[in-house]
Formats: C-alpha cells, structure tokens, sequence
C-alpha cells in the first residue's frame, strides 16, 4: 500500500467553508477512484492561518499513477481551490506504508 500527503492551507475566514468543500465534493471524489483504500483529513490551526493535510491511501503506485497522471508527484487540484487556498504546493509525497 502507499499513502500519498498533500498539505494546503487557507485564511480562517475560509477554514470553516473550505472543510464543508472537502467533505462534499473532495472526499466523494477520492473515495470512487479505482485502488483508492482510505483517507485522513487532518486539520488545525497555526499562525493565524488553517492547515489541511491530506493522507490517502492506495493499492500501490500504478493506481496513484491512474489518478494523478504521468507527473504522479504532482499535487493536483480542484478548480475552487482557487477560492479557498493561499498557496498551492507544486508535489505531494509518497510513502510505502508497512504497517496500520
């Protein structure tokens, strides 16, 4: 299994709109690819700003490969994140998980 981590962050004014975004169209989007397994949205509070970190987890590399494309390090975004997000981190990262 691998666990890919995306990191994005919002103003507070947009923390609370920018969770109920991913709960109604990120985490449904996720949840029907093919080889996707779970997720854990993480969320917090730091330097006046809110922090999102995302770990989904996939059968292996190849259906990563399927939902990200070719550049499969690249983190990829919805076209509303423009509203929410203050910055937008080019990659994300991967890791073999061996053990839950």
């Amino acid at each position: 299994m691998t666990a890919r981590i995306w990191h994005g962050k919002t103003s507070l004014e947009n923390y609370e709109t920018y969770t109920e975004f991913l709960k109604q169209v990120a985490i449904p989007d996720y949840q029907k690819t093919p080889g996707f397994v779970s997720l854990s949205f993480l969320r917090q509070v730091k330097n006046n700003e809110g922090h999102f970190t995302l770990i989904t987890y996939w059968e292996n590399m190849e259906v990563i490969k399927n939902f990200a494309g070719a550049d499969f390090e690249k983190a990829k975004y919805y076209p509303e994140d423009t509203s929410f997000l203050l910055e937008f981190e080019e990659k994300v990262q991967h890791h073999e998980v061996f053990a839950t």
